[in-house]
Order: structure tokens, then C-alpha cells, then sequence
């Protein structure tokens, strides 16, 4: 029995009745009640449907799936291509007393069995797992005794080559049906035209089943568009007027750190963020923007995936992205608590040009590819025939400086390689240290007993860590530093000074960017490359980039209007509180004449005043282009009216 009024779910750490979908949201997640749409997806799943959910950024879509599991036999399996995304939900469930695991690039092979060993003993509710690591023989030899109650693929508009993030490993999601032909599959994803819709169905193998889909119109959300060359200087305009938590993203991570420097220099909390950095410091300068010690995080898009803040007034764009999709998601982060916020996007004529022009670069030619390729492998050194499923440290930045290549050419021949299944190049993935002992007791006894000054650090590794004299363990730095009442950096010298030594073999943590092969080395004339494939991406990819321009020089539609409508939602009202739709309240005022008047509102209001004395003061202004600047600056918070009708400033 899969779903019903009263289920019993067992397993390890808890053996609950749970009555509802609404009593589990209660019971683990303190909310009283389901937003809109959320109750309805959850019961398409409990009543066995596949179902596709269509939830904007915010709109709550891990509920979705994590409710519905609570309610079904065995393991939720929770496939995101998101590592960063993965870790953070498996913490966020287990501090909620929900037992969850992940399965991700980089992890070693007996970390992985005895994961899948707890999922198939039922110790496990949520296993996250990646969409290649999905398609692995080793996974797939666990399925058989696996019982899976639900399949949840995030982020699904990975599926479809019209997506605007299509991912060659999402194609082949559907073939895990086999193994569970019973078992509801439940997408997700925030953006999605009608055809990636349709796409998502029909590559997941559908039958009949229900799509929910949330208006994309976020009424508390102001969108701007504005053509500025000094592009710092309206930032700086824009966070003095919208107090609150920003996010500034850019496409450069050079950028980021130089226009967090300077907003600094300027007395506004910032700090700089991109997927380049530590995962401490990644971790750190984020914790700090979500508790409020920095106001501002300038970042490149690795930033703000799975994080949930409900209180960021405004979303900038100092840099134009390539498509409508990642701008209405990243800009829907602003507002997330349905107070007033702002998404604003910068631009510059010469920048729309530059985007054009970037495109053969983004899908360079088949001789281009393969050098890249032969680059590849020969900086990693992997001769022919090998290196299948193996990952490599793999720093695109000394890569491209070492072979004189293009970055641009060669992060996105890297791209193509992964859309071709050859390779899979991950950001960042964290390794934790890892130690074994390679002498045998008698030596390591002898060394002991020799006074060696390092003989704390072996007997607590020996006392932590158990197991560590019979194989790899992973130890941590931090761990030893607390119990040996030492810093980090001291510790990691002794552990190097043994490992030196022949006591112990140390392989330091990992922070850095991966690359796997997915499949054995070959002589680049024999590498396979679907130029046709490629050929179509780059059509799509080109009309991605026109829509964006027609976005950013549209000056007669209300900015959702237009953005909605791209998505499929038909007939929108306008939103009244865009720039385009405050232009028209505006009355038609030319920039320098609504200036005019609203400085000279702003000098009578030094203390409140109905419309009629504020008319009466300012005779020379006629009443109603000084009603449509007052809306005007009503609507931008320049100026408050209260109850009473009086008028003052914000």
C-alpha cells in the first residue's frame, strides 16, 4: 500500500503514524498550511501520477516532493545535478529528524556502498543522487533491492535541448523506470516554456500524467531595465534608495571582487562570491550575507541555488544573462517574503553587440573541439584507452594559460565534450581528507617508543578514527586541532611530516573543480562529436539571446507582461509597477521635467501635506502632471501617503 489515510512509515530512526499531508508539513516543517498549488501536486503524487510541477523560483518545490515521500513506502530518490544543492538539503532534513543521504561526483567507492547499503535497509528516506551517477552499472546493480516510493528530478527543464540548461545525462533518467515500473515519477523546475514542457513529459515517459503550473507573475516584484554606461554609479543610486539585502550578479568573477571593493570603499557592507573560491570561504561569505553581516553579495551565477532568504529587496544585473530563463529565475530571488522588491537589469548597447559575437565562440568548429580535447589530455596526462570513470584535479585557468588557449573557446569545447557524454567537468567538489596507516604495529611501536614528538597525533588518530590501521579512513583536520589543542595548520604539517615518513599515507582534502572521463581515452581523430546536435544547440541558443534583447529594448510592454508571456501564460494584466508601466503613469513626463517637480515636492514636504497644500504651494505646476509624478514617486517609494491622505517622505 502506497498512499491512504493512515500509513505507518518504518525505518531506523523513527516508526510514525502520520495522518495527512498537512499534519507531516506541520509536524516536520512548522507551517500551518500549503501555499497555493502545493496540496494539489502533493496528492497527484500520493494518488500515483506522474506529475510535473511548474513552481517559480520560491514557490516551495522541495515541499512537494518531501511531503508526499513521508507518506509512501521506501526511499525518495531525488535526482539534482546541484551538489551544492544536494548538501544543503540533506542538512536542512536531517536537523528535522529525517534520515537523507547524498551520492555525488567525487565520492569515494566505499563511501557509496555503504550508502546504498543504508538506502536498501531501509535506513534511509531521501537519497540525492546525481544524473550520471543514475546511469552507472554499480548503481544500477543495487536497484533490484532497492524499494523506491518516489522518483523527484529537480531541476527537469535539464531534459530538453530547448532548455535554456540542457544536460545530455537527463535524457536518460526515464531508463531507471525499468527497475520501478510502479513507482510515480515527480518533475520540478521553476522555468519552462510550453515546448520544454512538453519535452519533459515526453523524454520522462509520461502516461497520463497532470502538470501544475503557478502563474509566473510575481505581483510584489518590480522589474527595470535600464541603458546606463556608468553602470557602478547606478548601482550605488539603486542600493541608496532600496534599503535592504542585494545581490549583484555578473558574469566575470574578476568583476566581482572589483565592484564588491569599491561598493565597499563606499561605506556599503559587500562581499564577492563565484564558484572559484574555498569552500570555506564560499561557505563563510554566504552564511554571512544570509544572517545580514553583509548587506551585499556580488556574485556570478554558482551563487544562490538552494538558498533561502526571504528578505532580499533587490536583485541587479550588472551584466545581461543569456537567457530570459536564468534572468526571471535569479531575479526571483528578490521578494521571496511578498514584500515590495526590485529586479533590475543594466545594460549597454555595446554589450548587446558583444553577445552576438561571443556566439562562435560558445560553439566552436569540430577542429577546435578536438585540439581542446587532445589539450585535455595531454595536461592530465591519460594515455589512450584508459581513465574511464576516473576523476582528475582539473583547473580550467591553468589549463588555458599552459596550452595559450581561449578561455571562452575552451569552457565551452569542455561544455560540448560533456553535452557529447565523453566527459563531466564539476565546479567544485569537497573531499575530505583521508588517512591509513602503512607500516605494520611493530614498526609503528618502535617509532613510538623512540620519543617521537608526533606520537599524540598518532595515538588520537588511532583512538578517533576506527578502522584506521586496516584501510582509508577520512579524518578531519578541525577534529584533531580541538583534541590536540593545536591549529589547523600545525596539524596538517604533522600529518604530512608522518605521511614523509612512511607511518601513515595522507591524502589532503579536496576543494576543486573535477573532471571525469566518461569514457576511456581516445586518439582525438576517433573522439565522436554530433556537429548536427551542436548546429541546432546554437539555433536555440540564438534565439535565447534575441529574446533577451527584445527584453532589455522593450519600452512600450509591462516588463511582465513580457516575461510571462515568453513562458506560455497567456493574457497578463500589466503589472502597474515596472519602469514601463511607470512611465505611462507618468503621463508621458520627459525625464528632465519629472525631475523638476520632484525635487520641488520633495523641498515642500518637510513635513507632511495633503495633495491640495502641496498644490497650493506649488502654483506654478499644473495638478495634473504634479498627480502623475506624486503616483510616479508613490509607486518608487520616493514619498508615502497615509491614511489621511497626507503625503511625506519615505
Amino acid at each position: 500500500m502506497r498512499s491512504g489515510f493512515f500509513i505507518r512509515v518504518k525505518f531506523q530512526y523513527f516508526s510514525l503514524v502520520l495522518a495527512s499531508p498537512v499534519s507531516i508539513l506541520q509536524k516536520y516543517w512548522g507551517y500551518e498550511q500549503f501555499r497555493p498549488l502545493q496540496e494539489d501536486i502533493v496528492q497527484s503524487v500520493l494518488d500515483g501520477n506522474d506529475t510535473l510541477a511548474l513552481l517559480p523560483t520560491g514557490g516551495g518545490k522541495s515541499i512537494c516532493f518531501q511531503v508526499p515521500a513521508m507518506m509512501l513506502e521506501g526511499v525518495c530518490l531525488v535526482v539534482t545535478p546541484l551538489i551544492a544543492l544536494m548538501k544543503d538539503q540533506v542538512q536542512n532534513l536531517e536537523k528535522r529528524g529525517i534520515p537523507a543521504m547524498a551520492i555525488y561526483a567525487g565520492m569515494y567507492f566505499k563511501d557509496v556502498e555503504k550508502v546504498m547499503d543504508l538506502a536498501r535497509n531501509g535506513k534511509i528516506k531521501f537519497l540525492y543522487i546525481s544524473p550520471e551517477r543514475l546511469q552507472s552499472p554499480r548503481f544500477q546493480s543495487h536497484c533490484e533491492s532497492l524499494d523506491v516510493g518516489l522518483i523527484a528530478v529537480d531541476e527537469a527543464h535539464c531534459i530538453s535541448q530547448w532548455g535554456y540548461d540542457f544536460r545530455p545525462a537527463y535524457l536518460k533518467i526515464a531508463e531507471i523506470r525499468s527497475y520501478f515500473p510502479r513507482t510515480p515519477i515527480l518533475a520540478l523546475t521553476a522555468t519552462a516554456t510550453l515546448k520544454v514542457r512538453e519535452d519533459i513529459c515526453e523524454k520522462l515517459e509520461f502516461e497520463n500524467g497532470k502538470v501544475f503550473t503557478k502563474s509566473f507573475v510575481r505581483s510584489n516584484l518590480s522589474y527595470s531595465v535600464f541603458e546606463d554606461e556608468a553602470k557602478l554609479n547606478r548601482i550605488r543610486h539603486i542600493l541608496d534608495r532600496v534599503p535592504g539585502s542585494a545581490v549583484v550578479y555578473c558574469r566575470n568573477r574578476r568583476h566581482t571582487k572589483e565592484i564588491a571593493n569599491l561598493l565597499q570603499s563606499q561605506g556599503i557592507g559587500a562581499d564577492y562570491y563565484h564558484a572559484g573560491l574555498p569552500a570555506a570561504e564560499r561557505s563563510s561569505k554566504q552564511e554571512d550575507w544570509i544572517t545580514g553581516r553583509t548587506r551585499v553579495v556580488v556574485c556570478t551565477n554558482a551563487f544562490g541555488m538552494g538558498i533561502d532568504k526571504p528578505d532580499v529587496r533587490s536583485v541587479i544585473h550588472y551584466d545581461v544573462p543569456d537567457s530570459l530563463e536564468a534572468y526571471y529565475q535569479e531575479a526571483g530571488r528578490a521578494g521571496r517574503d511578498e514584500q515590495k522588491a526590485y529586479g533590475i537589469l543594466l545594460y549597454t548597447q555595446q554589450e548587446l553587440l558583444e553577445m552576438k559575437a561571443r556566439i562562435p565562440l560558445q560553439f566552436p568548429q569540430l577542429d577546435e573541439i578536438r585540439e581542446v580535447y587532445q589539450c585535455v589530455v595531454n595536461y592530465l596526462q591519460v594515455p589512450v584507452g584508459s581513465a574511464e570513470n576516473v576523476y582528475f584535479d582539473f583547473d580550467i585557468n591553468d589549463f588555458v594559460r599552459k596550452f595559450s588557449l581561449n578561455i571562452t573557446v575552451a569552457y565551452s569545447a569542455m561544455r560540448i565534450l560533456e553535452h557529447e557524454g565523453v566527459v563531466q567537468l564539476s565546479e567544485s567538489v569537497y573531499m575530505p581528507s583521508r588517512v591509513e596507516f602503512i607500516t605494520n604495529k611493530e614498526t609503528l611501536w618502535e617509532y613510538e617508543r623512540h620519543g617521537s614528538t608526533l606520537e599524540p597525533l598518532i595515538k588520537a588518530l588511532l583512538r578517533t578514527y576506527q578502522g584506521i590501521f586496516d584501510s582509508p579512513v577520512h579524518v578531519y583536520e578541525k577534529q584533531l586541532m580541538r583534541i590536540l589543542r593545536s591549529d589547523e595548520a600545525t596539524i596538517v604539517d604533522w600529518l604530512q611530516r608522518l605521511h614523509r615518513q612512511g607511518i601513515i599515507r595522507y591524502q589532503q582534502r579536496k576543494d576543486e573543480p573535477q573532471l571525469c572521463f566518461l569514457q576511456e581515452r581516445v586518439p582525438v581523430q576517433y573522439l565522436r562529436i554530433d556537429m548536427l546536435r551542436i548546429a541546432e544547440r546554437k539555433r536555440i541558443y540564438e534565439a535565447k539571446i534575441d529574446a533577451v534583447q527584445r527584453y532589455a529594448g522593450n519600452h512600450d510592454t509591462c516588463r511582465t507582461q513580457s516575461l510571462v508571456s515568453y513562458f506560455g501564460e497567456e493574457n497578463p494584466e500589466p503589472c502597474g509597477v515596472c519602469d514601463v508601466c511607470l512611465k505611462k503613469k507618468s503621463g508621458g513626463l520627459s525625464t528632465p521635467q519629472f525631475g523638476k517637480i520632484a525635487e520641488a515636492v520633495l523641498l515642500q514636504l518637510e513635513q507632511p501635506l495633503t495633495f491640495t497644500l502641496l498644490a497650493d504651494a506649488l502654483p506654478g505646476i499644473k495638478e495634473d502632471l504634479l498627480m502623475d509624478t506624486l503616483e510616479f514617486m508613490l509607486a518608487e517609494d520616493m514619498v508615502v501617503r497615509d491614511r489621511d491622505g497626507m503625503i511625506s517622505r519615505k
